[in-house]
């Protein structure tokens, strides 16, 4: 270290500069007390990966020279439903912190976190150089909120807004963004249900011609998309909404128009229903696509062939299972450099007849497209034989998550369980970081992810297993293990006591409907006191003081925590 403390301490920040990873960052700063210091006096982000893991106070006190904040709230679960609506995740604290302890705030990102009016209201007064605003799934705000961001965040430059649940009042909270403002770079206001003032949007956009992504709302007319197009001229994301159309208006020849002078365009996407004569409009830009996302889009397959036919440098697409198997070999045979592939389920409840989507189409993308590295995948049949190709073809996967719809279904060709399919994607995958598993899947499985996956990050188990072995090799054979989220297997005490250590090591653990006992969850509170174990029972009447040990647990939430068990817990969750 003699060679590294002669030179002055602002070398070393301009060097630290350049490092803006979060981990990165952690590792600098425990190289020596120098680096620790001047660590803690330039970074100017975090990322909180849960929002009660620390005091923000304790942070803001270790960072003071904040200048952008990422928070998550709800675990991920929570995003199917298996997390009790009121559970908690609340934003204000964090925020009257900032507004405390760090005026210099210019971004705010938040996720699965429940954000009031009073939240953003006081946002809007705190912080004189905000500049980004990015609420992705959460709740409790409604459009007067956005109203006192617009009116008051004078230097705004990104306001995005992603499937959230928004409370939308009027469609006039656009109206109070000043006639000074000229810096948005970013408006998204998707997520909201209500009607838009369509004038009012138009004066906006023309007030901010540096306007790079825009993402509208269904409430946005297909006849007026054409002129707001020509207000954007630098667009390189547009969202376009549902696309309603007045069936009278002779529009398809404006958007096409419209679409060619948008010359930057890289991402599109849209909640499309039955436009296949605008496609066409579509066609002309497809060739420069980057991005398309049309995982709300009911377009049939005959249309999504020719799109992505079109798309010969996507990059990345998201499409609902419409797009079928042979859809997807289209995409295996025009989308070469395609890295990230989503298809969502267009009837998760089976209602309508099944479409023709089955292990083909992914095979053939596997096989077709070198560059994929990322894969969420839903779908009602797969085989061994498809998933042992699948890492075979790619083993650069990184993310893999695959969702069979119905539990613990097999090899739908050998009725064997799916251990030898997953087990070769973990075998062949070296850096895996992030996986979830579905269909049959027994004690074997986990058997082979025990020292295969060294890289796995973050792992979805549901309806799988045999015995708590499963759950040991998983906590005993994956070092890098942050992220565990399980559901409906019978996986209880003796592995989650065995391996209490390594709970200490990651973010989090969530079980919901496995066979772990409140005993279990009162030894591990005292095992491992930095460890929040939070006990979730919805149905249950009374207190768990007085549950005898061997009471299953309904829900388990176990999380590591600097800052004491939260304050906010509802009635529900009791926290050991």
């Amino acid at each position: 270290m003699g060679s590294v403390a002669a030179f002055p301490d602002e070398v070393w920040e301009y060097v630290f500069s350049f490092v803006t990873d979060d981990v990165d960052r952690n590792s600098i700063s425990l190289v020596c007390r120098a680096w620790h210091r001047l660590d803690r006096l330039s970074r100017a982000s975090i990322f909180v990966g849960n929002c009660y893991a620390v005091d923000p106070r304790r942070a803001i006190e270790r960072f003071p020279g904040l200048r952008w904040v990422s928070l998550k709230g709800k675990p991920h679960f929570a995003d199917f439903n298996l997390v009790p609506d009121d559970w908690g995740g609340g934003a204000f604290g964090w925020i009257s912190a900032l507004a405390e302890g760090c005026p210099l705030l210019e971004g705010l990102r938040m996720k699965r976190m429940v954000v009031t009016d009073e939240c953003l209201e006081l946002i809007a007064r705190s912080f004189r150089n905000f500049r980004a605003l990015d609420l992705n799934t959460c709740e409790g705000f409604s459009t007067a909120g956005l109203a006192a961001i617009a009116a008051n965040c004078r230097h705004l430059r990104e306001l995005n807004l992603q499937e959230n649940n928004v409370e939308d009042w009027s469609g006039h909270w656009l109206s109070h963004f000043p006639e000074s403002s000229t810096s948005l770079v970013s408006l998204s206001i998707a997520c909201l249900e209500g009607p838009v003032n369509l004038s009012v949007l138009e004066r906006l956009l023309s007030r901010n011609p540096n306007l790079q992504t825009l993402r509208l709302n269904q409430a946005v007319p297909l006849e007026r998309l054409a002129s707001i197009l020509h207000l954007a001229p630098r667009l390189t994301d547009l969202g376009t909404g549902r696309f309603l159309v007045d069936p009278h208006a002779d529009a398809s020849f404006k958007l096409e128009s419209a679409f060619a002078s948008c010359r930057g365009l890289k991402i599109l996407s849209g909640n499309w229903d039955r436009v296949p004569p605008y496609l066409t409009a579509i066609h002309s830009i497809c060739d420069r696509l980057t991005s398309l996302n049309l995982s709300y889009a009911t377009l049939q397959s005959a249309d999504l062939i020719k799109l992505v036919s079109h798309s010969t440098h996507l990059q990345q697409l998201w499409v609902m299972d419409l797009i079928e198997d042979d859809g997807l070999e289209a995409v295996a045979s025009s989308c070469k450099q395609l890295e990230d592939l989503r298809v969502f389920p267009s009837d998760p409840y089976g209602q309508a007849p099944p479409v023709a989507l089955t292990e083909r189409g992914l095979v053939a993308v596997s096989a077709g497209c070198p560059r994929l590295q990322s894969v969420l995948y839903f779908c009602r049949q797969m085989t061994n034989a498809a998933l042992a190709a699948i890492a075979c073809n790619r083993p650069n996967l990184v993310r893999f998550r695959l969702c069979i719809m119905e539990p613990r279904v097999p090899d739908y060709v050998t009725l064997q369980p799916l251990d030898a399919g997953f087990g070769a994607v973990v075998a062949a995958c070296h850096g895996l970081r992030r996986l979830s598993v579905s269909g049959l899947l027994t004690d074997k499985f986990f058997e082979a992810i025990d020292g295969a996956a060294q890289q796995l990050e973050m792992l979805s188990v549901a309806f799988a297993g045999e015995s708590d072995a499963g759950l040991h090799h998983v906590l005993s054979g994956c070092p890098r293990l942050r992220k565990l989220e399980i559901r409906d297997c019978p996986f209880g005490d003796k592995a989650l006591l065995d391996n209490a250590a390594k709970l200490e090591t990651m973010r989090s653990l969530w079980m919901s409907s496995c066979s772990v006992t409140l005993g279990a969850c009162r030894a591990l509170a005292r095992k491992m006191p930095q460890l929040s174990v939070e006990v979730i029972e919805e149905t249950r009447p009374g207190s768990p003081d007085s549950w005898p040990d061997d009471t299953i647990v309904e829900k388990l939430y176990i999380y590591r925590t600097l800052a004491g068990p939260r304050r906010d817990a509802p009635d529900f969750v009791w926290i050991l």
